[in-house]
């Protein structure tokens, strides 16, 4: 069976279109949009899927919708954003590293992120928006630091994971000195930040996230023509016509944004960016970036591990971040055997 059709356009554009690749996406996303639906129905206040829909469109009674639009909908909803946003900034980070173990959770923007809200939290005792203020901010900076250390006429995948190796521990050294400078209040703040949840959230970390998604998600895709060619290596880039540094700064660029972001919404959630986009590519079985399949594969991932942190352990509720942390672990684990059978590390 054909798995690579090509589709023209009435306007005589021929455009190659991959049958399994598009039923995955199609699929991640009916997995994320159903557990979306069960874990808005899902508390102390159960709501059958049905009477979720139909609150959805606004035919519920008053106190479903209050529930439902007010309670629980911007969680799943930041979830989704945060997910879809970790597995497209891992897959951009993999692709331009040619490497399966370049991921922000390697490379140290994680790290970088925790550190920028840990210095708001211990050092200015900030409120909610300025810790996620912070977040931002540390995860730009340590992102453009290992863009400029790793830098030498142009930036090799090889050199940009050991120098966000590097940076990483860096950075988790700095963590740890703010956390043995700060109160027990203070701190029990920050251990809480750092596991990485989704509880209490609303609506004001929803609309950035899905404004900042709304416009690098276009940008990025229009880019993925360039991205795939830097996968054959720059020479044969720059002979395809493809500006390298250029296409690498910018989407490397949106992969920090993506990431921060996410993060100073829900903390360091830990493992999404890096399976994401490695469960995408085994399951499109497809060269090239993956990046829709990434984008799906990480909503559906979080958005599942915050229902089995609210519904597997009975009355204890997990943070999410344990959970993908727990399940991260043992993929990461999985994947360092393979490649060391392998013999690519």
């Amino acid at each position: 069976m054909k798995t690579n059709r090509a589709v023209r356009t009435p306007g005589g554009l021929s455009v190659r279109l991959d049958v399994r690749a598009l039923t995955v996406v199609v699929l991640l996303l009916l997995a994320a949009l159903t557990a979306s639906v069960v874990l808005i129905g899902t508390g102390d206040f159960p709501i059958p899927a049905g009477d979720v829909l139909r609150t959805l469109v606004g035919e519920g009674d008053p106190g479903q919708e209050f529930i439902v639009t007010e309670l629980r909908l911007p969680r799943v909803l930041v979830g989704l954003l945060v997910g879809a946003s970790l597995g497209l900034g891992g897959a951009l980070f993999q692709s331009v590293s040619r490497n399966p173990l370049g991921s922000p959770d390697v490379l140290g923007l994680g790290q970088g992120a925790t550190a920028g809200a840990l210095t708001v939290i211990v050092l200015f005792s900030g409120s909610a928006g300025q810790v996620a203020l912070g977040a931002l901010a540390g995860g730009l900076v340590t992102g453009f630091a290992i863009y400029a250390l790793a830098w030498k006429r142009g930036v090799h995948g090889y050199r940009l994971v050991l120098v966000g190796i590097g940076v990483s521990a860096i950075v988790t050294a700095v963590n740890g000195y703010l956390l043995t400078r700060s109160d027990i209040v203070d701190a029990a703040r920050a251990v809480v930040w750092m596991t990485g949840s989704l509880d209490g959230r609303d609506w004001d970390q929803v609309w950035p996230l899905l404004a900042l998604c709304a416009v690098l998600v276009p940008l990025v895709l229009a880019n993925s023509r360039g991205l795939r060619m830097m996968e054959m290596g720059d020479d044969v880039s720059y002979a395809l016509g493809v500006r390298v540094e250029r296409v690498r700064l910018l989407l490397m660029m949106a992969a920090v944004l993506l990431t921060a972001s996410a993060t100073a919404a829900a903390g360091p959630v830990g493992f999404v960016a890096l399976t994401a986009p490695q469960l995408a590519r085994r399951l499109t079985r497809s060269p090239g970036p993956n990046l829709a399949a990434s984008l799906c594969m990480g909503a559906a991932l979080l958005v599942t591990a915050d229902l089995a942190s609210q519904r597997a352990f009975g009355a204890e509720q997990l943070p999410v971040g344990v959970v993908t942390g727990v399940l991260g672990g043992v993929y990461l684990l999985w994947l360092l055997v393979t490649e060391r059978k392998a013999g690519r590390i």
